[in-house]
């Protein structure tokens, strides 16, 4: 499940953990099986106690440990920034406009970053909150409680976004549009954002639709339905919000993983289509 490729950009941002000389105890299972583990888990959406052992991914506990430990160490943060800082040095990243898009799904009440949806019958549950480039790839995730408005996550998802360096020039950091539907229609926030530098394209609430703006939106409502391909993200099944954002961080990173595998396979494919 974890390609060369991939396992590449990733081990080098792994904490490097020394074995104790005295009382060692087991052998430390080995990381690329524990991703495995942790990418089964993210893909499948089932729960850590019923990881088959017979697949060599180790325990549950085991994967679910490496994943907390790993969050607080920065890993997936970094290999998202330097997945996309590869994007952009192959010219795939669009800066020409954004959007930004939440999703509300379930989750348990009292949990931390939870709160009583006003969409769904003022259930418990969280909000995912993507910041995507024009082409769709994510740029910024973040993790809400369900009752949180829209338009406060604004502002914070954008500075979320780090410089971005890979090509000649400052490094991009802001794109030059940013789309967005109806809940974030809020003057406050346009006059903000044209501070920022960054045009505003927000539907403004009680006007009828054809503005357009739907048909330049589909790559943020596609980008979210990739997300939630991951079938572990679809509901919020863990207590502590650092787990569910390690998954949040780490679907976004795959996604642009995916984007970036059929970049450099391209020029090998048309060499090979050449050749035959």
């Amino acid at each position: 499940m974890v390609s060369d490729g991939l396992w590449e950009r990733v081990e080098p941002l792994l904490p490097k953990v020394e074995r104790r000389r005295h009382h060692p105890g087991r052998h430390r299972l080995d990381d690329r099986k524990v991703l495995c583990g942790i990418l089964f888990v993210l893909h499948t959406g089932i729960r850590w106690e019923f990881l088959p052992r017979e697949l060599g991914f180790g325990s549950g506990m085991t994967c679910w440990r490496r994943l907390r430990d790993w969050h607080e160490a920065g890993v997936w943060d970094a290999l998202h920034q330097a997945l996309l800082v590869e994007l952009h040095t192959a010219g795939q990243l669009d800066w020409s406009r954004a959007g930004k898009r939440q999703l509300a799904h379930q989750g348990l009440e009292g949990r931390p970053k939870t709160g009583r949806s006003p969409v769904d019958r003022g259930r418990a549950g969280s909000k995912h909150h993507v910041l995507t480039d024009g082409g769709g790839i994510p740029l910024a995730v973040s993790l809400t409680g369900g009752n949180a408005g829209d338009v406060i996550q604004l502002l914070p998802l954008l500075d979320k976004v780090r410089p971005v360096r890979g090509r000649v020039g400052r490094p991009r950091r802001r794109p030059e549009k940013l789309l967005a539907d109806c809940g974030y229609d809020h003057d406050k926030y346009r006059r903000l954002l044209w501070k920022r530098g960054v045009k505003p394209i927000i539907a403004r609430r009680g006007t009828p639709h054809g503005s357009g703006l739907g048909a330049q939106r589909y790559v943020v409502e596609r980008t979210i339905g990739l997300l939630h391909w991951f079938r572990r993200l679809r509901i919020r099944w863990e207590i502590r919000d650092d787990i569910h954002e390690a998954f949040l961080t780490l679907a976004a990173a795959l996604i642009c993983w995916r984007r970036l595998s059929r970049t450099l396979l391209g020029p090998l494919r048309r060499a090979c289509a050449e050749r035959t």
